[in-house]
Order: C-alpha cells, then sequence, then structure tokens
C-alpha cells in the first residue's frame, strides 16, 4: 500500500512538494517558449534569404560613345604686368610738388615730382665760383712759369757769354729748379679745374635729379608720396611710384602641381577667369614653365608664365584667376564614363561560406559584407593603363578587360580593349533587391 500525501497537510507544506511541482510546470513552459521562438526566427531568417535570393540586382549603365577628348590641367594664380618699374630718389630732400596721380598714363622723361632745388642751387653756385677760382689759379701757375723760364734762359746766355764764368753753377741750379716747380704748379692748378669741374657737374646732375621723371612708357599703379614730405635716401632709394610699362600685355602667373607639371610645356593654349568677370573667358598661353619648385603647407608647386592679351584694359594686376591648360586633345576617340573604372561589383558568396552560412543560424540572420576576390586584389596591383569594365550579358555581369589611355576626369579613352560605341557599361548599383 502507498501512502497518498495531502498536499495541505503540514507534511507537504514542511517538504515544500507543491512548490517543486509548481516550479517544474514554470521550466516547461520557458523551454517550450524559447523552442517556438528559435524555429521562428529560424522560418524567418530563411524566409528572408529566398526573398532576398529572388529578387535581381539593378544596375545603371551608360552608353559607349565615340567623340574628341581635351585634357585640362587646372591652376590658380595672379596677373602681373609684364614689366613693373619702381621709381625713387637719389636725393635726400623736401618734395615741393607731385606732378601725376594714380592711374595716369606717362612718358619716358615725363616729370612725376620735384624736390626743392634752394640748397642744390646754392651748391651750384659755390662750385661754379671755386672753377673760376682754380682757373685763375691756373692763369697765374703759367705767369710764373713763363717768368722761370725766361730767367733760366737769361742765365744761361750770360754763362755762355762768359765763357761759363758766370753766373755760378748753383745759381744755375737754382733756376733750373725753380722752372720746373712752376710747372708742376702749373700742372697742379690745371687738375684742381677740372676737380671743379666735376664738383661742378656733380652738383649739377643732383639739381637735374630734382625732377624725378618717368623712366618708361607706361601707367601709374602706386604713388607713396605727397607735397611736404621729407625723402631720407641714406642707404637705399625710397620708392616713390611704381609704374606699370604695358598693360595691354600682361602676364598669369599660376602655380602647377607637382603631380600635372609634367605634362605642361611652352605654346600650350590654356583659358582663365576671374571673380570680377564671372561669365568671361579669357584666352592665353604659355610662354614659361620654370623649373624652381615652392612648397606651402607640405603642398610642391612650380611656377607656370601665361601671356594674356588686355587690349581693353579689363584685367587688373593682382587679380586672382583660374586657368584650364589644355594639355591633350584626342580626336575620334572611344570615351566611356570614369565610373565604369571605378565600379566594383558585389562579391558573390564561396560555395563553403554558403554551405556553413546554411547549417548557422546566427550566420544566417548577421550576413557578412562581400570580401573581394583574389582576382580583384590581383588586379588592383596590375598596371594602371590594364583595368576592366563591366558590360551586362543576359542580365549577369560580364568582365571586359581594357587598355586606357587619357581622361580628363569625367570620361576616359579607351585604347584597346572588347569595347565599342553604343556599347553600355555598368557604373553604380541602383537596388540590390532588399
Amino acid at each position: 500500500m502507498q501512502a497518498k500525501i495531502d498536499p495541505d497537510s503540514d507534511i507537504a507544506k514542511t517538504l515544500e512538494i507543491d512548490q517543486s511541482l509548481e516550479h517544474s510546470k514554470r521550466l516547461k513552459r520557458w523551454i517550450i517558449v524559447g523552442c517556438l521562438l528559435i524555429g521562428a526566427a529560424a522560418a524567418a531568417a530563411i524566409i528572408w534569404k529566398t526573398a532576398d535570393n529572388s529578387k535581381s540586382v539593378q544596375y545603371k549603365t551608360q552608353e559607349v560613345v565615340r567623340g574628341n577628348l581635351t585634357v585640362v590641367v587646372t591652376a590658380t594664380g595672379t596677373l602681373q604686368p609684364t614689366n613693373t618699374v619702381d621709381v625713387g630718389s637719389e636725393l635726400s630732400g623736401i618734395i615741393k610738388s607731385v606732378e601725376v596721380d594714380y592711374n595716369d598714363r606717362v612718358k619716358v622723361g615725363q616729370i612725376l615730382a620735384k624736390l626743392d632745388t634752394s640748397r642744390l642751387k646754392a651748391q651750384v653756385t659755390q662750385s661754379k665760383a671755386a672753377l673760376e677760382s682754380a682757373k685763375a689759379k691756373v692763369l697765374q701757375a703759367h705767369a710764373t712759369l713763363s717768368e722761370s723760364r725766361s730767367k733760366l734762359a737769361q742765365l744761361q746766355k750770360v754763362r755762355e757769354l762768359s765763357n761759363h764764368k758766370v753766373p755760378s753753377q748753383s745759381e744755375l741750379d737754382s733756376a733750373e729748379a725753380t722752372l720746373e716747380r712752376a710747372k708742376a704748379d702749373e700742372a697742379s692748378a690745371k687738375a684742381a679745374v677740372s676737380q671743379a669741374q666735376a664738383t661742378l657737374e656733380v652738383n649739377e646732375t643732383d639739381l637735374s635729379k630734382t625732377a624725378i621723371r618717368s623712366p618708361i612708357h607706361g601707367i601709374v599703379l602706386a604713388r607713396s608720396i605727397e607735397p611736404g614730405q621729407t625723402v631720407a635716401a641714406s642707404f637705399q632709394a625710397p620708392v616713390l611710384f611704381t609704374l606699370a610699362e604695358d598693360l595691354t600685355q600682361m602676364e598669369l602667373h599660376v602655380n602647377v602641381d607637382e603631380a600635372d607639371i609634367g605634362k605642361v610645356q611652352e605654346d600650350q593654349k590654356a583659358t582663365f577667369t576671374v571673380a570680377a568677370y564671372p561669365n568671361r573667358v579669357f584666352d592665353a598661353r604659355i610662354t614659361q614653365a620654370r623649373f624652381g619648385s615652392s612648397t606651402t603647407s607640405g603642398v610642391v608647386t612650380y611656377e607656370a608664365v601665361l601671356k594674356v592679351d588686355n587690349s581693353d584694359l579689363s584685367l587688373r594686376p593682382g587679380m586672382t584667376a583660374t586657368a584650364d591648360i589644355t594639355v591633350k586633345k584626342v580626336e575620334n576617340a572611344i570615351l566611356i564614363p570614369s565610373s565604369a573604372l571605378r565600379f566594383t561589383p558585389p562579391a558573390q558568396k564561396e560555395k563553403k561560406q554558403e554551405k556553413k552560412s546554411s547549417g548557422s543560424l546566427v550566420g544566417s540572420l548577421i550576413p557578412r559584407p562581400p570580401r573581394q576576390s583574389s582576382q580583384q586584389r590581383d588586379n588592383a596591383t596590375n598596371n594602371k593603363s590594364q583595368q576592366r569594365v563591366w558590360i551586362l550579358k543576359d542580365g549577369q555581369l560580364s568582365a571586359v578587360p581594357v587598355t586606357i589611355g587619357s581622361t580628363n576626369g569625367s570620361m576616359t579613352e579607351i585604347v584597346d580593349g572588347d569595347i565599342q560605341p553604343g556599347m553600355t557599361v555598368v557604373v553604380d548599383i541602383l537596388s540590390t533587391g532588399k
């Protein structure tokens, strides 16, 4: 016989039989719920994978065309006059008057400004007086020389008549020495005349330089003086005016990146724009590609000089310009969009990964990103001119090896490859079916 235990009895309460039964029932319910959730997740993953595989990927394509390709190099720089002259003053003094202003056209020899001449005029007068005095001393020395020569001749005649008895030899030597001194005094006086003449010429030259004149035909770009100001020309001549020789012909100095400088050569044509005329394009021509480099913030650039026709004087020195230099022109070429070369198809999963993913619930719920195939990695290391593009055959991607040539950024020339005008190449993915 088996004894029945009443759950409400004190023994059952003591043994906690009712609590263990309740705990067992709860555990079973949680296990059933967990199994149902796992089954539902697996079913959802299978449905999602089936739906994903049932929808095809849609691609964006663009047509291959035949046409002309122009390769340009873009650079920025500033406009400058072909010849700029800084006009200064060799003399110190007070500015008496200024004869020209900004933008005035000037000719060679035209007076730009005048200095006060009172001090220099006094120096010229003083130099003239010194010159006259030196000339008078020359006359005096010449008279002394004539007198000494005559006295020596007289003594020599007396000595000859007296049969060398008188005068004495010492008197004769003294007369000869006096004659030589007279000759020296005359030479010194003549040298003093030359010196005084040179001093006069210097002072007259300084006086003429008080009128500051233009050395070229041009236009006044800058003026840094006003009447009444003092010019101090001590060690370096101060710049009073800046003149541009001819603004109808200007130069555009641009900085070309080191990656593009190899394409830039003399006589290449270019166009440029300035902010003052946003809707106007100006023509230019490369006249010089300099070898000297400059580095700014780690960027190495080389200066190129372009000749600019500015007959209408619309362009001004210092304007910032953006130039497009035509470095190459390709005619009747097969052209494809450059984006077709950058397109990479979605990588297909390998069979091992499919089997592994199908057997793994986590793999089904969290798909891995596509990996780059070994073929793609090999192509990346090949010559940059050897590329491949993708076309659609029966709705499937097909790779076509090509050899590329020049490019202008948006279009690229096809030098070799099974690509013809009218074909379409894949440039992007429109929809992955998700």
